[in-house]
């Protein structure tokens, strides 16, 4: 083990995890990333290095195979540092854009983690921070490939599916 930091991007893409509150229209929105204050400036994590960009900021819900086109080649720009890379998505399509990834860039040189929420980063009962922590984790320890790390599991793309009855995500036979 090396007391090296080591850099990590997060590519911030909107969905339920960083929907705020609209007071003017009374209405949940994507807007900017909102994981840098509410999440990374509270985290102690002297030996990792996180850069955040916001590539979208649009509900997964509305996202096409051209949005999933833009993510990848984001990845794809981002992996040329050599980093590992979380992608913050929305739930209801994540399955589909890291799919999207692994069928058509299988080579992936980095570790690449999807996470999400079930409830915004700014309510009480969220489990953002949850998501987000441990996708920063996966990111740094897993091998090159596609990930999905929710509720305390971590899931190979692409076997995994949402379960909207549970409210999570779980395995699936490959």
């Amino acid at each position: 083990m090396s007391n090296e930091v080591m850099p990590l991007y997060i590519l911030a893409t909107g969905g339920t995890i960083e929907k705020i509150y609209d007071e003017f229209e009374g209405s949940l929105q994507n807007r900017d990333t909102i994981v840098k204050n509410k999440i990374l400036q509270r985290l102690r994590l002297p030996y990792t290095e996180i850069t955040v960009k916001q590539i979208m900021s649009k509900d997964s819900l509305y996202m096409d195979d051209q949005d999933r086109e833009f993510i990848l080649n984001s990845i794809k720009a981002h992996e040329k540092g050599g980093h590992p890379i979380v992608v913050l998505h929305g739930t209801d399509t994540m399955d589909l854009s890291s799919r999207y990834c692994f069928e058509h860039y299988p080579e992936i040189k980095v570790p690449v983690v999807f996470t999400g929420a079930m409830k915004p980063l700014g309510f009480d009962d969220s489990d953002a921070a949850q998501n987000v922590i441990e996708a920063i984790f996966a990111a740094r320890i897993m091998k090159p490939g596609y990930y999905v790390t929710f509720h305390g599991k971590l899931f190979k793309v692409p076997n995994f599916r949402k379960n909207k009855q549970r409210g999570t995500f779980e395995e699936i036979e490959s």
